[in-house]
């Protein structure tokens, strides 16, 4: 295993593998395959439930909600609460042994609330407790940044999620400069692959004459332009990749300093089997002719691209960040709706 291509990844480059919500044997064997942190999101029991390994355990952690809270929302809460917890003690070892440089496992609540500054402190508030490598997953809106201002001043780790504009990243990233020092960690997104989702979707339903060579490079040229960014103003924080959709949402990354969370089946485990050379990728020039292409033909690409393409009251409304949280609401009804039906039981 210590040839396997993250070990040679990590051996070879500053890139990192995270892994996205694994049940339980999925976490051990990420990171006996190198991964060295862990992300989950609102949709992580709908996943995991419909796994023969987590289907049990879930259902019992939903029995056990439904006795001990009379609200739905509070019994989800639970639920998802006790499913990364699972994941947390699986990476705490990692955690302590590399005095907490690895080992962290997001958490993410209900998405229905993300306009909520008070409940998105108070939901991560009481996430951190679960352990000491808990860190917070807090999308990167108005709302969110409020609530990213206290917490982080209360030394609160913290991934910036739901990040597909410069401008988002620039907001977070700013906003760390303005506290004392030291800060406590921070990663900060870029959701590639969902972001390359939307812009495929709006080509063709507006029939927009954009080659697919152009629309695959997309999501990854923003990432390296946001990464650049990043590095060439000394900002706060590590760049991470996720929302991969792709074999390339990982392997075009590999060179850059940053961190890349993919979700095992159908990434990870693909590429420890195809075991692919190790080429760093990532310091590929950008393109000014595809820029300027993409930026030409697709209104929402130059809105993500250009620092102001974006107003902070705009980042929750953003098309591709709303299609992110749509694939949370879904999760998260998913989860309600496991509730609803074992207090329709009793």
């Amino acid at each position: 295993m210590s040839e396997g291509y993250f070990h040679r990844v990590h051996a070879n480059t500053p890139t990192r593998f995270w892994v996205n919500n694994p049940t339980c044997s999925e976490a051990k064997k990420s990171i006996e395959a190198g991964a060295i942190c862990c992300t989950t999101n609102p949709s992580y029991v709908m996943k995991i439930h419909q796994s023969s390994e987590e289907k049990a355990r879930i259902e019992a952690d939903v029995r056990e909600a439904v006795k001990r809270f009379s609200s739905d929302e509070e019994a989800a809460a639970y639920v998802q609460r006790k499913a990364v917890q699972r994941i947390a003690e699986i990476f705490h070892p990692l955690y302590e042994k590399t005095q907490g440089s690895f080992g962290w496992v997001s958490i993410q609540i209900s998405p229905f609330e993300e306009e909520d500054p008070q409940k998105i402190i108070q939901d991560a508030e009481e996430n951190i407790k679960l352990g000491k490598n808990i860190i917070a997953k807090i999308p990167t809106t108005d709302a969110g940044l409020k609530a990213i201002e206290v917490l982080a001043k209360k030394g609160t780790p913290i991934i910036a999620t739901e990040i597909m504009a410069l401008s988002q990243a620039v907001a977070v990233c700013e906003l760390y400069q303005t506290l004392p020092n030291p800060t406590p960690p921070l990663f900060v997104t870029h959701i590639t692959g969902i972001f390359d989702e939307y812009l495929q979707k709006v080509v063709k339903e507006r029939k927009i004459p954009v080659d697919s060579d152009s629309l695959f490079q997309a999501g990854c040229v923003l990432a390296r332009h946001q990464y650049w960014v990043m590095k060439e103003r000394r900002y706060p924080g590590i760049l991470l990749g996720g929302g991969a959709r792709g074999l390339h949402h990982f392997t075009e990354m590999v060179g850059g300093d940053m961190h890349v969370t993919i979700n095992w089946q159908g990434t990870a485990e693909v590429l420890i089997q195809q075991n692919p050379p190790v080429v760093p990728r990532f310091h590929t020039p950008l393109s000014s002719s595809l820029i300027s292409k993409l930026t030409k033909a697709i209104p929402e690409f130059k809105a993500a691209f250009l620092e102001d393409g974006l107003e902070r009251h705009q980042f929750a409304d953003f098309g591709p960040v709303v299609l992110f949280r749509s694939m949370f609401e879904k999760g998260w009804k998913y989860l309600l709706d496991l509730v609803t039906l074992e207090r329709n039981k009793r």
